[in-house]
């Protein structure tokens, strides 16, 4: 055996199953109120997924619009609870932690959505956007944010004295490296991209492949996306088809 097959997967998804319930619309309700059989309905995002993945691993999910990768991101980054299965990180069920653990973990499993602005404070400028946090949960002292902001601004690629600006003063590419930046700030062990690149140009596209190689030692890297380009940079791909995962590389 060799010593890849005895490392001990970072992140382990185990038969990863979640649903969503579907409320009655109004039409609904009335048509249940006066005897319709009508019930509320469960969809199934995905079911039964388990994949293993090692320290230092991109990761890409794939597969058609509505099959649940999305979802699969947003369950291992704790954005939805498993209805049933477990994620586990470093071999601890990410949901039975509490208190420090807890808030460790979540720090280490940093998520950048689609759409920035829907993830980027508005009135708040990117210093504090950036800066807030990491000052709340103590990994940097309020003295020391300034620099530190202009630290990571500077590794994704913006300049430091945009640091006063609001979200809607920056392009889609740029907003989407603010929000890498937000997340790179707790120096995490899992990034998960969910089709960051999906409304962009070819330039800023490239450009958030370039953040991804340079910031993968160490990490593990999801890459939820339709893009050839995200996912040819990916050491794996998984399908997910019918709620299930399949490997096809």
């Amino acid at each position: 055996m060799s010593n890849s097959e005895l490392e001990t997967p970072i992140l382990s998804i185990e038969n990863v199953s979640k649903r969503f319930v579907k409320s009655l619309d109004l039409a609904g309700k009335i048509a249940q109120k006066l005897g319709a059989r009508v019930r509320e309905e469960i969809v199934h995002a995905v079911d039964g997924v388990s994949i293993e993945i090692k320290d230092g691993e991109v990761v890409g999910l794939v597969g058609e619009s509505g099959c649940g990768k999305s979802t699969l991101g947003r369950v291992v980054a704790g954005v939805h609870g498993a209805s049933d299965g477990r994620v586990l990180f470093k071999g601890q069920d990410v949901a039975n932690l509490e208190g420090v653990e807890a808030r460790e973990a979540a720090l280490k499993i940093q998520m950048i959505f689609q759409d920035p602005m829907s993830s980027l404070n508005p009135r708040l400028r990117v210093q504090d956007i950036v800066g807030e946090a990491p000052v709340v949960h103590k990994v940097v002292n309020h003295s020391e944010i300034e620099d530190y902001v202009a630290q990571i601004m500077t590794r994704v690629g913006l300049d430091p004295s945009y640091a006063r600006r609001y979200p809607h003063q920056f392009s889609g590419g740029q907003r989407q490296r603010i929000g890498i930046a937000r997340a790179l700030y707790f120096q995490p062990e899992i990034l998960i991209f969910d089709e960051t690149t999906s409304a962009l140009d070819a330039d800023n596209e490239n450009r958030i492949i370039e953040i991804i190689k340079e910031n993968k030692e160490n990490k593990i890297i999801i890459i939820v996306s339709h893009n050839k380009n995200m996912i040819n940079i990916c050491d794996k791909i998984y399908e997910i088809k019918e709620k299930k995962v399949i490997l096809k590389n």
